[in-house]
């Protein structure tokens, strides 16, 4: 696991860019998206590197991590609108090729297990992180070998996501469509990325803590290719954050 500690938000989102269009420039690629405030600064700075500098995302297909059950589609909550008014919409990518769970389905399960068997192929899965730790929205006690299903939300990520409903947590759906833990460990490469102090705990349970499923976001360490970008509050609960400093500062051209 890279962990990369930065002195603010934005210089991370610039690296998480970098991951991005290194692998976006290769050729055909397949990338998993996360949604909420952890990634706007990577997308946003993706969008300005289209726009400016000619970034192409034509020859992408991207998968989203997860949907609410229950809002019709169009709904502006729903992952596939947010997706859209924060990244996709914004390239040249094609909207048919931009994949999420169907939340309006009238069998979510069904529904989650038809998203299963398509999600094949991921490169680069960009991952926030919730206060208690989840990713996706495998919350705590989810088996690490999940895979894409139904879950119920926690009172707590409903709270934080209260803000996009109104600041009413009754309009936050208590169900989603998630990929599964097993399932965002297929990706190639996990880049975790996070902000502020009030992620501090949850990135110092994932990163420092032990594997277990109290903090499902701890599956990163099981996993070969792990990039996690922070800024200096993010970082500021880990015991070896010089130890990680001085990694980075000596890591060579060739790595």
């Amino acid at each position: 696991m890279e962990v990369l500690i930065h002195r603010s938000a934005e210089a991370g989102g610039r690296v998480v860019a970098d991951v991005v269009e290194d692998v976006v420039r290769r050729g055909p690629t397949v990338l998993g998206l996360a949604t909420g405030s952890s990634p706007l600064l990577a997308y946003a700075e993706l969008i300005r590197r289209h726009r400016e500098e000619g970034l192409s995302f034509a020859r992408v297909e991207a998968f989203l991590l997860d949907e609410y059950v229950g809002l019709p589609a169009g709904h502006p909550e729903s992952y596939r609108e947010v997706i859209r008014r924060e990244l996709t919409g914004h390239l040249d990518i094609d909207a048919d090729r931009v994949h999420a769970p169907d939340g309006s389905h009238p069998d979510p399960p069904a529904a989650a297990a038809e998203y299963e068997k398509s999600l094949v192929g991921v490169g680069v899965q960009i991952l926030g992180i919730g206060t208690n730790g989840h990713i996706g929205f495998n919350e705590p006690g989810s088996s690490l070998m999940s895979l894409t299903r139904v879950k119920t939300l926690a009172r707590q990520t409903r709270d934080d996501n209260a803000r996009f409903f109104g600041d009413s947590i009754d309009a936050v759906p208590r169900h989603v469509i998630t990929q599964g833990l097993g399932t965002i460990a297929r990706a190639g490469h996990l880049v975790l990325t996070a902000a502020g102090e009030h992620k501090a705990a949850a990135v110092a349970a994932a990163v420092e803590g032990p594997l277990t499923a109290s903090c499902p976001a701890s599956i990163l360490q099981w996993h070969p290719h792990v990039t996690v970008v922070l800024d200096d509050a993010a970082a500021s609960r880990l015991e070896r954050a010089s130890f990680y400093r001085e990694i980075a500062a000596q890591k060579p051209a060739w790595a």
